[in-house]
C-alpha cells in the first residue's frame, strides 16, 4: 500500500515540533502540554521512519491511524500558529485540551500498531522508540488546568466547598493575580464572545459561555483577597472599586448605561472595540464618558478620613505603578495610510486590524528609559492598545485639550501656576545654573509635565536653549522634551514660541544627552501636524541625518522615528528619499539596537511608498538585512516581509531578494509565519515568479506548493488571492511545458 500517508505524518510532526520549539513560551497557559506532546512525537518519528525504511507491510489500520494523527497534529499546529498573548487564557485552555489529548490517544494507538509490526524486525531501535512513546504517554497528565475548570463546575453543582481551592489554583496557573491581568482577560473573553455572536458558531459559543461564567467566579474570588479588598489594612467600600480593574477608583466616570468605572479601565475596554457595558451587557448608546463627581468626592473624603493618599491614576498600593494611560495621553505615531502605491495595484500593509498581528507603530517615551520610540505592538504583551486610526484624533482628543479640564486644572488646588514649574522658579533656576554649571535641573514627574504650561515659561526655556552653558541647554531641552510628551496644547505653545529652530541647532551638539533631548523633543512636537510641517520647513532633515550618524543609540532611534513622522508628509517623503537619509537608515537597520532596527524599518517602509525611493533603498543594501530578519526566531519577521513586499515590485528588488538567499526564508514564512507575514511572503514570491522562471523553479524546489494550498483556503482575503495567483502561475507554466513537449 502507498506510504504517502506516513510520509505526510512525518512531515507534519517535523513542522509541529519546530513550531513548538520556536513559539511556545511561559506566557502560554498550555505551553507545557505542547512541550510534552512535542516530546512524545519526537519519539514516534524515528519509529515511523523505521516502518518506511524496512518496507514493513502497511495495513489499513496503520494508515487510518496515521491519517487521524496527522489531522490532530495539524489542528494543534494551526492552534499554535493562531495563538497570541492577547487571546483569552481561559479559552486557550478550553480549546487546547481536546487537541493535545487527541494527539496523546492517537499516538498511543499508533505506537501499539508499530510495536506489533516491528516485533520481528532485526532493527530494534524503532521498536524501542514506539515502546518509549507508550510509556511516556501513560505518565503524561495533559490538560490539568482544564480539569480544574471542569471540577469547579462540578463542585458548584454539588455544593462542594472546595471550589475556592480550585479557583485559587486556576488564578495561580493562569497568572490572573493583578488587576491589569484580570482586565485584559475580561476584555479578551468579551471580544471572543462578540466574535462568536457575529459568526453564530454554537460549539465556540458553549466554550465562551463557560469562560464568561468562570471569569465571573474568578473576579468574585479575587475581589475578596486582602490585597484588593483593603489598603493599609483598611477595608475599601465595594462601591469605590472599579468593577473592571477591582482597584480603588481615582477618576470614576459614568458610561451611557449608568454604570461607573475607572476611566483608564473603561477606556481600554472601549478602545478594544467592545460596545457593551461590562456590568449590564447592554449595548452602549454612545462612548462618551462623564466624570462621576459624586463618587469622586466620596472617595476623596474617605481617603482623607483614613489618611490614605490617592495617587493620580492609581488606586491602592497593590495596583500596578505603571498605570495605563488612555490612548489620547500617549505620544503616538501611526502610519497614515493602510495601503501604499505599488506596481500593478499591489498593496503591502504595515498596519492591519488583526489583533494578533497588528502593525500599528506607536511612540511613547518609556518610564524607564525616557526615550520615545516607534514600537511594534504584537502579540507581545505590551499594555499599549486601542490606538486611534488617525493621527489627528490623537491631537484633538487629548484630555488636556478639553476646555473644562484645562479650566479645572488652572483653577484647582493643583494649578500649574502653583507647581515647581512656574516661570519664576524656572527663571531663577536658569540664572543659578549660569552662575554655577555644576548644578543640574531635576525633572518632575510625568503627571506634572502633563499639565498645561505657559508662554512665559516656554520662552524662558528657549532662552536656556540659546545659553552658552551646555548644562543649561541640556536642562532646557530635557524639560521641553517632557512638556511635549503628552499634552498637545503644550506642543502648540512650544511651537508658537519659536522653540523649533534652537532645538534643531542642538542636533549638532557635542553633548550626547543634549542631542538626545533635542531630537526627542522634536519627535514629540511632530505629533502636531502643523508643527511637523514647521520642523520640516526649518531644515531638520539634514540635521536628523547627522544624528543618525553621530548620536547615541537613543538619539539614533528617535531620529529615525522623527524622519518617519516627517515622511508622512507626501512632499517630504520624496525629499527624504533623495537625501542621504536612506543610507543612514539602512546602516541603523543593520547595526542598531532592536528598537533602532524597528524604527529604521518603519521609516524605510514609509519612504518606499514613493516608487522612486524603492530603488534607492535596494541600492543602499537594505535587502540583505531584511532577509536576515525573516528568521522565525527574529522579532522583525512581519516588518521585514512588509518592506520586502514593497521592494519586490521593482526588478532590482526581486534580484536582490534572490541574490541574498531570501527564497527559502520566504517559503518558511509562508509555512510558519503570522497571518500578515504569510500574506506578504506570498506577495513577494508572486512578484519573484512573475519576474523570472529561474526564481519560479527555486520557489517550487523549496516546497512552496503545500503551504500555498493551505493559504489559499485559510489565509486573509489578500493572502488567499496571492496564493491562488501563484498556484495559477505554476499551473500555467506546467501546461505550457506539456504543450511544448507534445509539439
Amino acid at each position: 500500500m502507498d506510504s504517502t500517508t506516513i510520509r505526510c505524518l512525518v512531515n507534519s510532526i517535523s513542522r509541529f515540533v519546530l513550531l513548538v520549539t520556536s513559539r511556545v513560551s511561559n506566557a502560554m497557559p498550555v505551553g507545557k502540554d505542547y512541550i510534552d506532546v512535542g516530546s512524545l512525537l519526537k519519539h514516534l518519528k524515528p519509529a515511523l521512519d523505521d516502518v518506511l525504511d524496512l518496507n514493513v507491510p502497511l495495513d489499513e489500520p496503520l494508515l487510518k491511524e496515521c491519517e487521524e494523527l496527522d489531522t490532530a497534529v495539524n489542528d494543534a499546529r494551526e492552534f499554535l500558529e493562531n495563538w497570541s498573548p492577547r487571546m483569552s487564557k481561559i479559552l486557550s485552555v478550553l480549546q487546547s485540551k481536546p487537541l493535545v489529548v487527541k494527539i496523546q490517544m492517537s499516538t498511543v494507538r499508533l505506537s501499539g500498531i508499530i510495536c506489533t509490526l516491528l516485533e520481528s524486525s532485526p532493527n530494534k531501535l524503532g521498536l524501542s522508540n514506539a515502546q518509549l512513546c507508550i510509556e511516556e504517554s501513560q505518565e503524561m497528565k495533559l490538560g490539568q488546568i482544564s480539569k480544574l475548570i471542569e471540577e469547579i463546575f462540578e463542585c458548584q453543582k454539588d455544593g462542594d466547598i472546595h471550589a475556592a481551592d480550585n479557583l485559587s489554583r486556576i488564578v495561580e496557573s493562569l497568572k490572573l493575580k493583578s488587576s491589569q491581568e484580570i482586565l485584559n482577560e475580561n476584555i479578551s473573553v468579551e471580544k471572543e464572545k462578540q466574535k462568536a455572536e457575529d459568526s453564530k458558531l454554537k460549539k465556540k459559543s458553549d466554550q465562551i459561555a463557560q469562560a464568561v461564567d468562570l471569569m465571573s467566579r474568578i473576579r468574585g474570588y479575587v475581589s475578596k483577597l486582602e490585597k484588593f479588598r483593603a489598603v493599609k489594612g483598611i477595608e475599601i467600600p465595594s462601591y469605590f472599586l472599579c468593577p473592571l480593574s477591582l482597584e480603588l477608583m481615582s477618576d470614576p466616570v459614568i458610561v451611557s448605561s449608568g454604570q461607573t468605572y475607572e476611566r483608564a479601565a473603561i477606556e481600554k475596554w472601549l478602545d478594544s472595540g467592545l460596545e457593551r457595558c461590562p456590568q449590564t451587557g447592554n449595548k452602549l448608546s454612545h462612548k462618551n464618558l462623564i466624570c462621576n463627581f459624586t463618587v469622586k468626592a466620596l472617595i476623596a473624603n474617605w481617603c482623607h478620613e483614613n489618611k490614605i493618599e490617592l495617587a493620580r491614576g492609581n488606586g491602592n498600593g497593590n495596583a500596578n505603578t505603571d498605570k495605563i494611560r488612555s490612548p489620547s495621553e500617549r505620544t503616538i505615531f501611526e502610519e497614515s495610510r493602510a495601503s501604499c502605491e505599488v506596481r500593478n495595484g499591489e498593496t503591502a500593509k504595515f498596519d492591519q486590524s488583526s489583533p494578533e498581528h497588528s502593525y500599528v507603530h506607536s511612540r511613547s517615551e518609556s518610564e524607564s528609559s525616557a526615550v520615545s520610540s516607534i514600537d511594534f505592538v504584537p502579540g507581545a504583551e505590551s499594555e499599549v492598545s486601542g490606538i486611534s486610526s488617525k493621527q489627528d484624533s490623537v491631537n484633538n482628543s487629548s484630555p488636556e485639550t478639553n476646555s473644562a479640564t484645562v479650566k479645572s486644572r488652572i483653577s484647582g488646588a493643583s494649578s500649574f501656576s502653583r507647581k515647581q514649574y512656574s516661570s519664576s522658579k524656572m527663571t531663577t533656576g536658569l540664572a543659578n545654573r549660569q552662575a554655577n554649571h555644576s548644578r543640574v535641573l531635576s525633572f518632575s514627574t510625568d503627571s506634572e509635565y502633563n499639565e498645561l504650561t505657559s508662554t512665559s515659561h516656554v520662552e524662558k526655556l528657549i532662552d536656556g536653549l540659546k545659553c552658552d552653558s551646555a548644562e543649561v541647554q541640556t536642562a532646557a531641552a530635557g524639560e521641553l522634551r517632557h512638556l511635549a510628551k503628552y499634552n498637545n496644547e503644550n506642543r502648540i505653545i512650544i511651537g508658537d514660541c519659536g522653540a523649533i529652530a534652537p532645538l534643531i541647532s542642538l542636533l549638532h551638539s557635542d553633548v550626547e544627552l543634549t542631542q538626545e533631548h533635542a531630537v526627542t523633543a522634536l519627535l514629540n512636537l511632530s505629533i502636531c501636524e502643523s508643527i511637523k510641517v514647521r520642523i520640516a520647513e526649518e531644515g531638520a532633515i539634514e540635521q536628523l541625518i547627522n544624528v543618525l550618524r553621530t548620536g547615541n543609540s537613543g538619539a539614533k532611534e528617535n531620529a529615525a522615528a522623527a524622519l518617519f513622522s516627517i515622511s508622512l508628509l507626501d512632499e517630504y517623503r520624496i525629499k527624504i528619499g533623495r537625501s542621504a537619509a536612506v543610507k543612514s537608515l539602512v546602516e541603523l537597520l543593520g547595526s542598531g539596537t532592536v528598537r533602532g532596527k524597528k524604527d529604521a524599518a518603519t521609516a524605510l517602509f514609509n519612504l518606499s511608498i514613493f516608487h522612486d525611493n524603492k530603488a534607492r533603498i535596494v541600492q543602499a543594501g537594505a535587502v540583505k538585512h531584511l532577509v536576515g530578519f525573516l528568521d522565525p526566531a527574529a522579532e522583525m519577521v512581519d516588518k521585514a516581509a512588509a518592506l520586502l513586499a514593497n521592494l519586490s515590485t521593482i526588478p532590482e528588488g526581486c534580484s536582490a531578494i534572490a541574490r541574498e538567499g531570501g527564497i527559502p526564508s520566504l517559503v518558511e514564512t509562508l509555512d510558519n509565519g503570522s497571518q500578515r507575514g504569510k500574506e506578504n511572503a506570498a506577495s513577494i514570491l508572486l512578484q519573484l515568479c512573475l519576474q523570472s522562471s529561474k526564481y519560479c523553479r527555486s520557489v517550487l524546489q523549496e516546497g512552496a506548493v503545500p503551504p500555498l494550498v493551505a493559504l489559499s483556503q485559510s489565509g486573509t482575503p489578500r493572502a488567499k488571492e496571492k496564493a491562488q495567483q501563484l498556484l495559477g502561475h505554476f499551473r500555467s507554466l506546467r501546461d505550457s511545458a506539456i504543450a511544448r513537449g507534445k509539439s
